[in-house]
């Protein structure tokens, strides 16, 4: 057993506990992309059984909460966001005897399991969209939403879909559009349908009774869209070979994404989630801070939502400070943290690469950690890897067309395990993406035998954390952006990140944390280089508010 235990669940009677002390803003969360985590049949795709052999690797790190990417059911347009049956699990990942083995172990290891949750959309070979297809008078035509063409001939309205290109495809059969804002393969549900909120319940209830503790909700944002499916006003002109974010920034999503009715949807969850003791949270992919605080502002919603800009910022001491102190304090304990997912390029990458990326990544870490909220980690954030190298040959991704940088198979490639052939990985013959040119260091195996590791720095902040009970309630005290140096107090703690070029002295006080430091070597640390960060307990001074 590892020593991160959390409030249970439910009481010890064994009735779910409505709320359960939650739990989750103690905890520290892991996404798993299941097909890049570890093979356990060989077959060179990351499966349930695979990560049930390496959970013990969680359980070492100090990890609370172990968010799973979807296995169900699916033709895998978009490798597995495209839900063809919300109750069962692909074969390629295992089936449901293995998912309940995984929850087993994950129990007596004291990890929480939350696993992905895909409302928005179905994939078009569910059997809902299959039935809607065959005419307008389908029972489950109402399941998805139609639109007869503009007059002429063209699409309902100017919508675009995240990955770039018109929202709307035209069937054949019945000369009608329909909506998607992700691939053609994806048409989007009708959540005006009161159907659908009956189906979904009971997809909810299905996985909680097998025993998870919460959903992270596939683009939270969107679910209900506009009554009137009005356009969009339009910022510029779209180029239709423009990346795909600049794209979708060309429009002001006013009508398509963060419509009130959403929230809702959130309400009603919420009154199932409940009484389980789970946790609910958004994938609340907006940039706004106004955006982020209306998603999260009902005490009935969302427990925790996503905020995505920590994934785009540049190194930039300013803009740091902006993006952290972007959400209201009044939602900021629901922020879910994350530098890096399973669609985003690596923080490691994304800040300069090698080891600058992965000391300013793991400095990152110290504030994000220390700020009200659950922080997250990416696999292989803790062993500060960088994207892996996928050759135009072995492109996977459906988006970003011919070129592999434009696409998310880079964060994507299979986490490096050890040495051996395929890092460790599969033993299969070819993985479903290279594994790259992954030295020794970059490799579980080889971090956890050096005890100066970056993996052994992030289990250290991972205790830290732990140790720390008044990050649960003390208030957050931003201080000003001086010489690049960032830093908050939370009561007699303070958490400062050097994003300058000059070393500084640090405030005066005890080093709980030092990410240039190894654990035992706190006391010769009494300066804050550049691209670090500390924790440092204060001399006691009165606690004041925001």
């Amino acid at each position: 057993m590892t020593d991160n235990k959390l409030s249970p669940a439910v009481s010890p009677s064994g009735t779910p506990s409505v709320g359960a002390d939650r739990w989750w803003r103690h905890a520290v969360g892991y996404e798993v992309y299941l097909r890049s985590f570890a093979d356990g049949n060989g077959d060179g795709i990351g499966d349930l059984v695979g990560l049930h052999d390496r959970l013990d690797h969680l359980a070492w790190l100090g990890v609370d909460i172990l968010w799973i990417t979807p296995f169900y059911q699916s033709p895998m347009a978009d490798f597995g966001y495209d839900v063809a049956d919300y109750t069962a699990v692909h074969p390629v990942y295992g089936d449901l005897a293995a998912f309940d083995r995984l929850i087993g172990k994950a129990k007596t290891l004291d990890i929480r399991v939350v696993i992905d949750l895909v409302p928005n959309h179905s994939s078009d070979q569910h059997a809902w969209f299959r039935s809607a297809r065959t005419g307008r008078d389908s029972e489950h035509r109402d399941y998805y939403i139609w639109r007869d063409p503009a007059p002429d001939g063209g699409p309902p309205n100017n919508w675009i879909t995240y990955f770039g290109g018109p929202a709307w495809t035209l069937d054949d059969v019945s000369g009608q559009y329909y909506l998607h804002l992700f691939l053609p393969e994806q048409p989007d549900l009708n959540w005006r349908n009161p159907a659908i909120a009956d189906e979904f319940d009971a997809i909810l209830r299905f996985w909680l009774d097998r025993g998870i503790d919460g959903f992270r909700i596939d683009v939270a944002q969107a679910l209900v869209k506009d009554e009137q499916l009005r356009s969009n006003p339009q910022r510029h002109p779209i180029d239709p070979a423009a990346p795909r974010w600049d794209q979708w920034h060309a429009h002001e999503h006013r009508y398509d994404i963060c419509q009130p009715e959403s929230i809702d949807i959130f309400r009603r969850w919420r009154r199932i989630t409940d009484s389980y003791g789970a946790v609910l949270i958004g994938e609340t992919y907006v940039v706004e801070p106004h955006e982020i605080d209306q998603l999260l502002a009902a005490d009935d919603g969302l427990d925790v939502g996503f905020w995505f800009p920590t994934m785009a910022m540049d190194w930039d001491p300013h803009a740091i400070h902006a993006v952290l102190t972007g959400p209201s304090p009044t939602v900021r304990p629901k922020i879910g943290w994350v530098q890096s997912s399973h669609d985003e390029v690596r923080a490691a990458t994304r800040f300069g690469g090698g080891d600058l990326g992965r000391r300013r990544s793991l400095a990152l870490a110290v504030l994000l950690f220390g700020l009200p909220g659950t922080p997250f980690l990416y696999q292989g954030e803790e062993l500060g890897l960088v994207d892996g190298l996928v050759p135009p040959e072995a492109k996977a991704d459906p988006i970003g067309g011919d070129d592999p940088a434009a696409g998310r198979d880079g964060c994507r490639t299979p986490i490096p395990w050890d040495s051996s052939p395929n890092a460790g990985f599969s033993t299969a013959e070819q993985p479903w993406l290279p594994i790259g040119h992954r030295g020794v260091d970059e490799t579980v195996a080889g971090q956890r035998s050096e005890p100066g590791a970056i993996v052994h720095r992030y289990r250290h902040l991972l205790e830290v954390r732990r140790s720390l009970p008044e990050l649960a309630t003390a208030p957050v005290e931003f201080r000003e952006v001086a010489s690049g140096v960032l830093r908050f107090d939370r009561g007699d703690l303070a958490f400062v990140l050097n994003a300058g070029t000059e070393t500084v002295a640090l405030p005066d006080g005890s080093v709980l944390f030092h990410t240039t430091a190894p654990p035992g070597g706190l006391e010769n640390s009494p300066a804050l280089s550049p691209d670090s960060a500390a924790i440092v307990a204060l001399p006691s001074r009165p606690r004041r508010d925001l």
